[in-house]
């Protein structure tokens, strides 16, 4: 069976309701995948298609599933590690899991309450290691 992923997100945004604390966290737990915090600003920061800002007064913290491609078992590891280092919570130490042959994974709750998840689906070949694109001028055509 092929599996195509990558294609259907474009971005997710977070809002947080500890800017701080979720900043801390998401910069401890994305270093261990080879994702540093790539650009931010006050109140911001954004890792590939990973947005996380504050939330504003009134405004309720995002909450949902987010999972994090991890290279190997050991990143996963580190991952889960990391992420009770920076303040999350257990939500299911890493382990094999039954959803397909090979899926090794853990999940943390960050400080807004997010399921977190790190995974690992096992030895396979990627058709690519990223999505590229370029911006078209207006008088190209696509």
């Amino acid at each position: 069976m092929t599996w195509h992923v990558g294609r259907l997100i474009d971005h997710v945004h977070l809002r947080a309701g500890d800017f701080a604390a979720s900043r801390r966290f998401y910069q401890a737990v994305l270093e261990t995948l080879g994702r540093p915090i790539e650009v931010g600003g006050e109140g911001w920061f954004q890792v590939d298609e990973l947005f996380v800002d504050g939330a504003e007064a009134g405004t309720p913290p995002t909450h949902i599933h987010l999972a994090f491609q991890a290279p190997d078992r050991q990143t996963v590891d580190a991952f889960y590690d990391a992420a009770l280092k920076a303040g999350g919570i257990d939500n299911g130490a890493p382990g094999e899991r039954p959803y397909h042959p090979g899926y090794y994974a853990c999940f943390v709750l960050d400080p807004d309450g997010n399921n977190i998840e790190a995974v690992f689906h096992g030895p396979a070949k990627r058709s690519a290691a990223s999505v590229e694109f370029e911006p078209l001028s207006p008088d190209q055509p696509t």
